[in-house]
């Protein structure tokens, strides 16, 4: 027995349905929500037992040494550290923006469920789904650019979704207001670009779906190329960094996949999408399945968009969270479809009880998981309740190891405390020294917490022969005065004659190898910086 989603749009091959405009926007509900979303993001910023996450250290430090058209990294989230920097250095500055990308999300998910005739229930269901989901709650709470990711992603399925396929024989000249929805589409992916190389994952769902509906007969217009190269124009910053610096990306991609990715097969990556969305994973099937029997071109297109970019994350063995920017488009769908079967039952109980219960599952369990989400639990009580999840995966590093805390919560803490550190170090140091001294980290993360809290202390900007800090260079000075934070002595004796233990940091909560720092003072190199450098990048 078939489902009966209520009205069904008519073959898009015959007659492609150019006006459907979906469900009036719950306007108001939907932006109180967002602002909610917003303002809890802003509030745990200024209490949480947290400080700053290690990448944003490395993408705060990216904004000082911005080069536009010279990053190893897409620069968007460069651009908007040096945007936050005018207005301070605070966690709740900092982390404004991902903030209001999460809420813009929630309302782009509940534009979805109006897109494809949801109620304000559909609405409210999708946005509060994407509202409180951990898998959007942590990307919101963070200065990353997986937020925007999440963003843009939507964003650019929305707008596929409202591009009609064109009737045969139809004039240029009548096909011009649609096509300007493509150029929208470019711009949103050439954003994307700027942001995230992942954006090409959804780049191939689209051209994907374009090939197989009946969207391909844009193809014989100008449009669809004028809008890869507005795309390309808007994210050529970050294919001109490529270029200009040997396309690190390649790099990064094999260093990745030996570490991190080597541990992910078809079933991990599976598996990781149920606990990352729980029982709203049920909603997004519900959506594809909706997209699918819907006969109008712009869902089909983008059913096949996520299925494909869905697919090819999976089959490359992607981490289980870059396959997150395909949920907020697919709940809009699921609740839309909930909302059109709903209104068939006879009985108005019934409907209530069927849509409290999907409200319940997809909303108010993932509540229960906030402390996931939002770094509002301090160390102890959050590893306890770690614990008591028993879920192995929610403490398992990128690398296989098993923490006390989620990766996310560790590596926010225990920055200060090296620069404080290291600040001692270099102070301690005979003035003729100090003005010479260099600071030479082991990782980012050690090099960004020197750049961020160094000018509290009076410490001049570190170096590290790793990442993209690799690429701005040893500086100037000959290095005859190395302040090395983290490195054993046997390894460090090779590239200088003297060397001695300054100081040690410890600290229980970080990751393993953040929790014993030793900081040392190395003098009489066997040879400048400058010379050194690529012996030190061999050696990380």
């Amino acid at each position: 027995m078939s489902v009966d989603w209520g009205a069904r749009v008519g073959p898009d091959e015959r007659k492609p349905a150019r006006h459907d405009p979906g469900s009036p926007f719950a306007r108001r509900p939907v932006l109180l929500l967002a602002g909610f979303v917003v303002a809890v993001h802003v509030l745990v910023n200024l209490v949480t037992p947290y400080g700053i996450h290690r990448d944003e250290l490395l993408y705060l430090a990216m904004g000082r040494h911005l080069q536009l058209f010279r990053m190893d990294f897409p620069p968007f989230i460069a651009l908007l550290a040096e945007a936050s920097r005018l207005l301070g250095d605070s966690l709740a500055v900092i982390r404004l923006g991902p903030a209001i990308a999460h809420g813009a999300t929630t309302v782009l998910a509940a534009a979805c469920a109006a897109r494809w005739g949801g109620g304000r229930f559909a609405q409210l269901l999708a946005a509060g789904t994407v509202a409180a989901g951990p898998l959007f709650l942590r990307p919101g709470a963070l200065f990353h650019p997986v937020a925007f990711d999440q963003l843009w992603w939507t964003a650019g399925l929305l707008v596929l979704s409202r591009i009609p396929a064109p009737a045969a024989g139809e004039s240029a000249r009548a096909l011009r207001p649609q096509g300007r929805r493509w150029l929208l589409l470019g711009l949103v992916l050439g954003v994307g670009l700027l942001t995230k190389f992942s954006i090409g994952f959804i780049g191939i769902g689209m051209v994907a779906a374009v090939l197989l509906t009946p969207l391909r007969r844009w193809l014989l217009t100008p449009w669809p190329w004028l809008a890869l190269l507005v795309g390309l124009l808007v994210g050529s910053p970050s294919l001109a960094g490529q270029v200009a610096l040997g396309f690190p990306f390649f790099g990064q991609m094999q260093d990745l996949g030996s570490t991190q990715l080597e541990r992910i097969g078809y079933r991990d990556f599976l598996l990781g999408q149920i606990m990352l969305v729980n029982f709203a994973a049920l909603l997004a099937l519900l959506g594809i399945a909706y997209l699918f029997h819907r006969g109008d071109v712009g869902a089909r297109a983008v059913a096949w968009s996520c299925v494909v970019a869905f697919t090819t994350l999976l089959l490359l063995r992607g981490k289980p969270y870059y396959a997150g920017p395909v949920y907020p488009a697919l709940f809009g769908a699921g609740a839309a479809a909930l909302d059109a079967w709903t209104s068939r039952l006879r009985h108005p109980a019934v409907r209530r009880v069927v849509l409290g219960t999907a409200a319940s599952s997809c909303v108010g369990l993932q509540l229960l998981l906030l402390p996931l989400g939002l770094p509002i639990l301090p160390p102890r009580p959050m590893a306890e309740y770690a614990r008591g999840l028993g879920i192995a995966a929610v403490t398992t590093t990128n690398v296989g190891e098993v923490l006390a805390l989620p990766q996310d919560y560790a590596d926010m803490l225990g920055w200060e405390a090296q620069a404080a550190a290291g600040a001692r170090v270099y102070r301690a140091l005979p003035p003729a020294d100090r003005v010479r001294a260099v600071l030479v980290a082991d990782n980012y993360g050690e090099a960004g917490a020197i750049d961020f809290f160094g000018p509290r202390y009076g410490l001049p900007p570190a170096m590290a022969p790793v990442g993209s800090y690799w690429f701005w260079g040893p500086g100037e000075l000959p290095g005859d005065v190395v302040i090395k934070l983290r490195g054993e002595r046997s390894d460090l004796l090779r590239f200088f004659r003297r060397i001695q233990l300054a100081a040690v940091v410890n600290e229980p909560w970080v990751v393993p190898e953040e929790r014993h720092v030793e900081i040392w003072v190395c003098r009489d190199p066997y040879g400048t910086l400058a010379e050194l450098w690529p012996r030190f990048r061999g050696q990380n």
